[in-house]
């Protein structure tokens, strides 16, 4: 039986790999002020950034759809891995080996599904790559010369060649020990007479890495005109490969990407190719399909949605590669990003334009870009009879919500004067004041649904990511049902989860006072427990000098609802902009115990009014004392601060 990994060495796992490299690697991240970073999160669409990582405690969670947890579960989460597969993964990052338990380190009965291709993938691609510099491989060498790519092209981008007989990479990995069955899997065999056989047999090979740099899937170019298959042969669907949601170069391009707010859309492999050794590094290509939602969302987690971030698509002049920009055109509005477009001169894609024109000509067409809803007016202006009353107004009213549609109000206004001019109307206001009413009822649409399509998202927003999540999921201790749910941001409970988070963000502020606070001096029952798990983990004294303390914190959490709220305190930024100090604790401190003191002397005033006249002399007297004391150290905690506590 397949053993468990050594709780020791998935300690050290954890420890190796710090939460922002990980999370980098999928999505851009900006500075959130108290040492955490956020951006926009992987796990749902929004418009701006909600997921917020804290470098320190090695956590995250987003605001917007509660997600949250440490490294190994955003691994987990974004890559559909098991916890095995996750710290294989990221031990192999770390280089650190890994012991097994009940039976020792058995790697190929250890790894999960979905580890088991990626490395099978990952020997493939070496494997091609061997090949290519074989005497059979000359027609792929030569096909590389001809576009333009020397050797040294090729190992940037790990082109390699696959052998033209029937099973030189099964046999292959079958010595590495995969099965036939992960090979059918994979995609890298298929089905022969005789058992599995390549899939993929005289061709120049462009290895497919997803965001995070691992091998997926693969590009497959035909070079010999006796190979009766399609020009080009991409991986089928499997487990680790969907075409719908990997962009080819993305592995290359995103740390540009990220740091100039732009990313370039070409058609093909040969295209990036051209494009990155021209410069223009951010360019990236979808892998035998169009360009949709998935590639959207990908790109949108690294242009981070800002003002100046910009998505420019590269087509054709000819009627296929108009069809495709205005298809482009058709999500120009999932994008907070400026959309535009570059037409290549003559029908010649980038890689043909560095041949015939150089690394310069490649540049330049991207700097030469046009706004797509430019492009798009043109187009729908010219499917009219500008010359009749009637062909004006069909135009006018085709091209008005186009326009409209503008995210910059500037250039909205300054289109729309532009519109009147290509249709001939001399009434320029009209035209304008169309495109405002269009744009104001697209506005009021969005009000109404919350989000422009009126998505569940869109109504979060407007109440609030964090009351929204609390009246989605029970607190802890509390029935999912029956009752008003809980709202943990208001006023009455802000300064108990400030207190918290600080216990948790920065315990050295509020040791060891924090310490000797109860749970029920926390109104909130999710709090009281969050208080309760602290004492567990040995309280913020601990904590002020254990960087295991979080951890042991959400270790101590009776279920994930609550480790959730631990997570989402941890890395929630402070209500001050400043960095925190012992002052600013202190005054936390006394809300928190001032509120319990006030709430008690409510209770035994209560108390006094309900034993009347006629209650026993010594059990009213010892009421009467409790609440005189009560009101003097609540009067001296409102006089002296933190020194009364």
């Amino acid at each position: 039986m397949a053993g468990r990994i050594n709780d020791d060495d998935v300690k050290a796992v954890r420890d190796a790999v710090p939460i922002d490299a990980v999370v980098s690697e999928y999505l851009q991240l900006r500075n959130a002020g108290g040492g955490n970073l956020k951006g926009l999160c992987p796990f749902h669409d929004e418009k701006s950034p909600s997921f917020h990582v804290s470098t320190a405690k090695g956590l995250y969670h987003c605001f917007g759809c509660q997600e949250g947890g440490d490294t190994v579960d955003f691994i987990m989460k974004i890559d559909h891995l098991s916890f095995a597969e996750t710290i294989e993964r990221l031990a192999s990052q770390a280089g650190i080996t890994l012991r097994y338990e009940e039976g020792g380190y058995t790697p190929g009965r250890q790894q999960g599904e979905r580890t088991r291709l990626v490395e099978a993938h990952k020997a493939a691609a070496q494997f091609y790559v061997e090949q290519l510099d074989g005497p059979e491989a000359e027609i792929a060498r030569k096909f590389l010369a001809g576009r333009g790519f020397e050797q040294s092209a090729a190992q940037h981008f790990g082109v390699g060649y696959s052998p033209a007989g029937w099973d030189h990479l099964t046999r292959f990995l079958r010595g590495r020990g995969f099965s036939d069955k992960e090979l059918i899997l994979s995609g890298l065999s298929q089905d022969g007479r005789r058992g599995p056989i390549d899939r993929f047999r005289g061709r120049l090979m462009w290895p497919i890495r997803d965001i995070s740099g691992e091998v997926v899937g693969f590009g497959a170019r035909k070079l010999r005109d006796d190979d009766n298959g399609p020009k080009y042969l991409n991986t089928p669907e499997t487990p680790i490969y969907r075409k719908s949601q990997v962009l080819y170069g993305i592995d290359l391009a995103k740390k540009e990407i990220a740091k100039t707010s732009r990313a370039v859309v070409v058609e093909g492999y040969t295209d990036v190719m051209a494009c990155h050794l021209a410069g223009v590094t951010t360019a990236i290509a979808t892998c035998g399909t169009a360009f949709g939602e998935g590639h959207i969302k990908i790109l949108r987690r690294l242009l981070m949605d800002n003002a100046r971030s910009e998505v420019v698509f590269t087509f054709d002049g000819d009627a296929a590669g108009q069809k495709a920009a205005l298809r482009a055109f058709e999500d120009d509005q999932k994008f907070a990003a400026e959309t535009s477009i570059a037409i290549t001169p003559g029908g010649m894609d980038p890689c043909d334009l560095r041949l015939a024109k150089g690394d310069e000509a490649v540049a330049g067409l991207v700097e030469a870009r046009t706004p797509l809803f430019e492009f798009a007016l043109r187009h729908v202006v010219s499917q009219h009879n500008l010359d009749t009353t009637v062909g004006r107004a069909a135009a006018l009213d085709e091209a008005a919500p186009i326009v409209a549609h503008i995210k910059n109000s500037s250039i909205q206004h300054e289109s729309a004067v532009q519109l009147a001019g290509m249709l001939g109307i001399l009434d320029t206001q009209f035209v304008v004041k169309r495109v405002s009413q269009l744009a104001r009822w697209a506005r009021e649409r969005g009000r109404d649904g919350g989000a422009a399509d009126g998505s569940a998202q869109g109504r979060q927003q407007r109440r609030g990511p964090a009351t929204a999540a609390v009246q989605e999921r029970p607190a802890p201790g509390q029935p999912r049902h029956g009752g008003p749910a809980l709202n943990l941001r208001s006023p009455a409970h802000r300064v108990e989860r400030e207190l918290l988070k600080l216990a948790l963000q920065r315990p050295d502020l509020v040791s060891p006072a924090f310490d000797a606070y109860g749970a029920d001096e926390f109104t909130a029952p999710p709090y009281a427990t969050v208080r309760q798990c602290i004492e567990d983990a040995g309280g913020t004294t601990a904590g002020a000098t254990d960087s295991g303390y979080v951890a042991r914190v959400r270790d101590a959490a009776p279920d994930d609802t609550v480790r959730a709220m631990v997570t989402e305190l941890t890395v929630e930024p402070l209500h001050i902009r400043r960095e925190p100090d012992e002052a600013y604790a202190g005054v936390q401190l006394v809300a928190v115990r001032l509120a319990a003191v006030n709430q008690r002397v409510s209770e035994i005033r209560g108390t006094l009014q309900r034993l009347g006249p006629s209650a026993d002399p010594e059990h009213l007297a010892a009421v009467q004392n409790e609440l005189w004391v009560l009101q003097q150290y609540g009067q001296s905690l409102r006089e002296r601060g933190y020194a009364a506590l």
